[in-house]
């Protein structure tokens, strides 16, 4: 196994740093690592906010769904999905570029997560930590204020980064599921019943299959964030109808 390889598996979300901060250079090299991300037609439809106030990190920290260790993250950065600013380089060559649509946002969300991962991948390289945080989706009226979005632009992730506690570098990554149960061959195919069970064998504690799985939907899909997520991707979208 390489040390790429090596370095994807055992990447894993850091959410308390040590107080050694990023050096000038690792953050250079982890946006130029970014920018090397693949793009759809190299136009790179993304825009990166580098947070350096530290009354904006404490901000997102609050707005992102209340988590405090935001706030002490060492590099903070906002992906934005950006479909506007083609439309400046497009009228600056005398075009009329139409209004973007749904596959323009969905092309430039791929962009910025790629991106973002590209990020990550160079973080780890350098011992540094990372967490993805998808709440920057929520409150969208006071997170357009916050980060002076204008229409066609919406944050499609934060990254907190920072260097790992003994703790934290300790901690075992949560164990993934098995391939054969996320590949499927040349089609869909939906799980059956056993298929479904024997995915979460082992996974579930003292709890039954039941009793875990209305937990965690209470907790995930039916949370007051995941409602919030929802009600503020119907505020970005608004801009692309």
């Amino acid at each position: 196994m390489n040390k790429i390889v090596k370095a994807l598996y055992a990447r894993k979300s850091v959410r308390v740093y040590t107080e050694e901060a990023i050096s000038p250079e690792d953050r250079e090299l982890i946006l130029h690592a970014a920018l090397q991300a693949p793009s759809a037609g190299c136009q790179l439809l993304y825009t990166i906010l580098d947070i350096t106030d530290q009354g904006k990190k404490e901000k997102l920290a609050e707005l992102c769904d209340h988590q405090p260790f935001i706030a002490k993250g060492k590099l903070v950065l906002v992906f934005c999905a950006d479909c506007r600013k083609w439309l400046s380089f497009y009228r600056e060559a005398g075009l009329s570029p139409r209004k973007p649509g749904a596959g323009d946002l969905l092309l430039a969300a791929e962009d910025a997560l790629i991106a973002a991962q590209n990020a990550v991948t160079a973080a780890e390289s350098l011992g540094i930590g990372s967490c993805y945080i998808g709440d920057v989706m929520e409150n969208a009226e006071d997170m357009k204020e916050l980060l002076g979005m204008p229409e066609y632009v919406y944050p499609a992730c934060l990254l907190v980064f920072g260097y790992p506690t003994k703790q934290q570098a300790d901690r075992k990554k949560p164990e993934r599921f098995r391939i054969s149960d996320i590949v499927c061959e040349n089609v869909y195919r939906d799980k059956d019943s056993q298929e479904i069970r024997e995915m979460f064998n082992g996974r579930t504690g003292d709890k039954s299959y039941e009793e875990w799985m209305e937990a965690f939907w209470k907790r995930k899909y039916e949370s007051d964030f995941s409602n919030e997520m929802n009600r503020s991707m119907e505020v970005y979208l608004k801009d692309f109808r």
